[in-house]
C-alpha cells in the first residue's frame, strides 16, 4: 500500500505564513494535509511534480458572486483557473433566508432571473449553502447572511425604521443564519433598502454577530463625496458592537474623491493601532461594476424595481430624478455625477433586444439614439426591466497600489465565476471574474514588485481564513485541508478587458480542493470536491 493518497515533489513551497519560501514536498491522505518536508523515500498512488512551481495553500475569495453561476455550472472554472479554492458570497445580499413572496423570481422579484434559470429549492441560508453541494461544486463555498435580505424579510422596502418587532425579528433569522454557518453579517449600505437603515440599527445587529465571533463586513455608505464620513460610520458600528470588521472591495470612487484614500488609509492604521479589528479587501481594477439604477437617488428605489419602473416611466418624476443626477451630492453615492456617461458601460442586459449595446457606453449609446445619455439611462433600466450590469471607470491604478501593498487588506473578484461557452456569453462580466487573483500575482508581485511572493500568498489564504475565523484552512501544514494552487510565478498572467472579458488567465497549473485535483496540467478536470465552509457560529452551535 502506498503512504499516501497525492505527493507533490519538488516545488517552492509558500506555505501560507508570509515566510520565506523553501523547497520540500507535500503529502496528502484523506483530503488532508499529512506531511510537509523531505518525503523523497514515501510512496503515494498520484505523484504530481512542481519542479519550478510555487506550492501554496488554495486562494480565498472574500467577496464571491457565485451564487447563481455555480447553480449553472459548479465547475468555477474562470476562478478555479486562478488557485481559488474558496468562494465567500453574500455581500448585502444573501441567498437566503426567503420568504415565500422574496423567491419570486419575476423581473420585480427579490430573486429576480436574468440568463441563468434555476428552481428555488431552499429557504434558508444553510439551506442554500447545503443545496449547491449536493449539485457538486468545485470550490469550497461560505457565505455572509445580508442584511439587505434581512431587511427585505421583515421590513419590505420602505424608507422607514424597523418597529421594535421587526427589529426582533431580524436578530432572530441572523442568529438562525449564524447557527447555520453563516461568517457573519455583511451590508452593502450604497443600494436601497439598506441605504434606508440608521447607524442605531446597525450596531444592534452587528453586536449578534459579536455574540458568535463572527465577522461584520460592508460595502460603505459612501465610497464617494461622503467615504470619510462613511468611514466613521464603519469605525462606530465595530467600536459600539465589539466586533470584528472588515470594509469591502476598498475604494475611492470617482476622480474628486481620489485624494481622500490617503486619509482614509491613515485614519484607518490609527483605529487599528488602538485596537480595533478592522481588515478589509479590494479587487485589482480600476473601475468598478454594478446596476446602472445605482447611478438613481435612493428615494427613487422606495417599493423595489416594480416601483422604480413606474417612477421613471412618470414624466414628472423622471424630470426630478433627471434634474438630480446631474449634480453632485453629499447624501448619497452619485455614481453618474462623479462619471458621467462616457465612463460608464453598459455590459449586462436581459432583454435580446438590447444586448447588441454590451460593451458600449451610455454616451455612445445615447448618440446612438437621439437622446440625452440620462433620458437613456432611464430608458434602458424600463426597457431591459432590470438593473442592467455597468461597468463605471471612476477609480486611480495609483490608489490600487497603495493598498495593494497594505498587510492588512486581502483580495476578491465582486464577481460570479464564468466560463468562456453557453449562457455566460449572454452579457459581459467585469473582468476580474476572470482574473482578479491572477493580476495580484502578475502584475503587483513579478511585474511592479510591490509585493514579495509570500505576502501575497499569505494575504490570498492564511490571512482572510483567521479574519472569517475558519479552522484548517489557508496554510500548508499537517492536519488542515488539501486546498492547494501550483502555479508558474513567471508565467501567471490575466487577459480579460472589459471588452473581451471571457478571456481565461494562465499560470496555474494544479489546484486541489479537498485533496482532489480539479486542474490538473491546467486543465479542469470535472471533479466538484468543495464542501460548505461554515463560520464560528456553526462550531459553536455543533
Amino acid at each position: 500500500m502506498p503512504d499516501y493518497d497525492i505527493l507533490i515533489r519538488g516545488g517552492t513551497i509558500y506555505d501560507g505564513s508570509g515566510g520565506a519560501p523553501f523547497q520540500a514536498d507535500v503529502a496528502i491522505h484523506g483530503g488532508k494535509i499529512a506531511a510537509v518536508g523531505d518525503l523523497k523515500d514515501a510512496s503515494a498512488a498520484q505523484i504530481i511534480t512542481a519542479d519550478g512551481l510555487a506550492v501554496a495553500p488554495g486562494f480565498i475569495n472574500m467577496l464571491s458572486w457565485s451564487t447563481e453561476s455555480l447553480i449553472e455550472d459548479g465547475r468555477s472554472q474562470s476562478e478555479i483557473r486562478q488557485g481559488v479554492t474558496l468562494e465567500v458570497m453574500g455581500e448585502g445580499s444573501s441567498m437566503g433566508p426567503l420568504t415565500e413572496e422574496m423567491k419570486d423570481t419575476s423581473p420585480g422579484g427579490f430573486m429576480r432571473q436574468g440568463d441563468i434559470r434555476y428552481d428555488i429549492e431552499w429557504t434558508t441560508l444553510g439551506e442554500y449553502l447545503d443545496y449547491l453541494e449536493r449539485r457538486g461544486v468545485a470550490p469550497n463555498i461560505a457565505s455572509f447572511v445580508g442584511y439587505g435580505t434581512l431587511r427585505v424579510y421583515a421590513v419590505g422596502y420602505d424608507d422607514r425604521r424597523p418597529t421594535p418587532a421587526e427589529r426582533e425579528q431580524m436578530k432572530t433569522l441572523l442568529r438562525q443564519a449564524m447557527e447555520e454557518g453563516a461568517v457573519g453579517l455583511s451590508t452593502a449600505l450604497i443600494y436601497p433598502p439598506e441605504f434606508y437603515s440608521t447607524t442605531e440599527e446597525l450596531v444592534e445587529l452587528a453586536r449578534v454577530v459579536a455574540e458568535y465571533d463572527g465577522l461584520y463586513i460592508s460595502h460603505l455608505r459612501s465610497e464617494g463625496s461622503a467615504f470619510l464620513e462613511a468611514l466613521d460610520e464603519f469605525f462606530t458600528i465595530v467600536r459600539e458592537a465589539g466586533v470584528r470588521g472588515e470594509i469591502y472591495h476598498l475604494k475611492a470612487a470617482g476622480r474628486s474623491n481620489w485624494h481622500k484614500m490617503e486619509t482614509a488609509i491613515a485614519r484607518i492604521e490609527t483605529a487599528r493601532a488602538e485596537g480595533l479589528p478592522i481588515t478589509a479587501d479590494m479587487y485589482t481594477y480600476p473601475f468598478s461594476g454594478t446596476g446602472l439604477d445605482a447611478s438613481l437617488p435612493p428615494w427613487a428605489h422606495e417599493g423595489g424595481h416594480n416601483a422604480l419602473v413606474e417612477r421613471l416611466k412618470d414624466p414628472e418624476t423622471r424630470a426630478r430624478i433627471k434634474a438630480e443626477i446631474v449634480q453632485p451630492a453629499d447624501q448619497w453615492e452619485n455614481m453618474y455625477a462623479e462619471n458621467w456617461a462616457d465612463r460608464i458601460m453598459v455590459a449586462g442586459f436581459k432583454t435580446e433586444r438590447l444586448k447588441p449595446l454590451t460593451g458600449k457606453t451610455l454616451a455612445e449609446v445615447a448618440a446612438e439614439r437621439g437622446t440625452s445619455p440620462e433620458e437613456t439611462l432611464m430608458d434602458l433600466i424600463v426597457e431591459d426591466n432590470s438593473r442592467v450590469f455597468t461597468m463605471y471607470f471612476s477609480m486611480s491604478e495609483d490608489n490600487l497600489r497603495r493598498q495593494a501593498a497594505l498587510p492588512w487588506v486581502s483580495f476578491c473578484s465582486d464577481a460570479g465565476s464564468q466560463a468562456p461557452e453557453g449562457v455566460f456569453l449572454k452579457s459581459n462580466p467585469h473582468p476580474r471574474a476572470y482574473g482578479s487573483f491572477a493580476r495580484v500575482l502578475a502584475k503587483y508581485v513579478r511585474d511592479e514588485r510591490l509585493i514579495p511572493l509570500e505576502e501575497a500568498v499569505r494575504r490570498l489564504t492564511s490571512f482572510p481564513a483567521a479574519n472569517l475565523k475558519i479552522e484548517g484552512r489557508g496554510w500548508l501544514k499537517p492536519g488542515y485541508a488539501a486546498d492547494v494552487a501550483i502555479f508558474d510565478p513567471d508565467k501567471v498572467q490575466d487577459y480579460a478587458t472589459p471588452q473581451q472579458p471571457h478571456q481565461y488567465s494562465t499560470g496555474m497549473v494544479y489546484v486541489l480542493v479537498n485533496g482532489v485535483p480539479v486542474l490538473y496540467d491546467g486543465e479542469h478536470t470535472g471533479a466538484t470536491p468543495g464542501r460548505v465552509v461554515r463560520g464560528p457560529g456553526w462550531r459553536r452551535n455543533a
